[in-house]
């Protein structure tokens, strides 16, 4: 325990977590205090102005990272006939109906993103209790239920993230890893930031993105300048 403190405590020397520090200057902080034996994984946080608790503010979606998370993702596809043909041929990991749903009842969750084409949402439905509060229930607000099956599976694969706002108004993702380079990484948080931005719900009132911070998984968290967000 006391190796991880004191890694910890050297990735952070030096740094002013009071400081806004610009989006790319960030990233190359990130990288260069990243000292754990794995990849560690980026995260974007970011603090909105909204309740959550009121339909009107709640804040969700899906964005495709132009460069990837950098993870490898298992893919659950409800589906039947030609359509569990397409998913498997595009990728999925896991393909089924009945059999697919008994399995998730005897809680085998063996996937990391799921997908259902819009006949088999009455069957998936009775999974909401188990899905749910994983964040893994297919819903077409982010494409995970669609008739085009193959196309959700390769976007699933290559890099798309659902983001959804938590209780306190903050949404976070893991925006790709730190072997990626500094331009992959600003491309990704910026992607992943227009995303929420241009998620904004009516009924968010004043000042709509508070903060914003990345970190990696070891690593210190450090506020971002939101004027260097926009794409250069």
């Amino acid at each position: 325990m006391a190796k991880i403190s004191k890694r910890v405590a050297k990735s952070r020397e030096g740094v002013d977590r009071n400081r806004l520090y610009s989006l790319d200057e960030a990233v190359k902080v990130i990288k260069e205090r990243a000292s754990a034996k794995f990849d560690e994984t980026v995260e974007v946080a970011m603090n909105l102005g909204v309740d959550p608790r009121h339909a009107d503010q709640m804040v969700r979606g899906v964005v495709n990272l132009p460069n990837g998370t950098g993870r490898s993702v298992r893919v659950a596809v409800f589906a039947k006939g030609d359509k569990a043909d397409e998913a498997r041929a595009a990728g999925a990991d896991v393909v089924g109906a009945e059999d697919l749903v008994e399995t998730v009842q005897k809680g085998e969750i063996n996937f990391d993103r799921c997908i259902a084409t819009p006949d088999m949402m009455p069957l998936v439905g009775r999974l909401g209790k188990v899905l749910g509060p994983r964040g893994l229930m297919p819903n077409p607000k982010v494409g995970t239920v669609t008739a085009d099956v193959a196309a959700a599976v390769k976007a699933s694969k290559g890099g798309a993230v659902e983001f959804r706002v938590e209780k306190a108004g903050i949404v976070h993702a893991g925006v790709g890893k730190v072997s990626f380079d500094d331009k992959a990484i600003a491309e990704n948080v910026r992607a992943f930031a227009d995303a929420v931005i241009k998620a904004k719900p009516t009924g968010a009132k004043g000042n709509y993105l508070k903060r914003v911070s990345i970190t990696s998984t070891m690593g210190p968290g450090l506020k971002v300048d939101l004027s260097t967000l926009a794409a250069s």
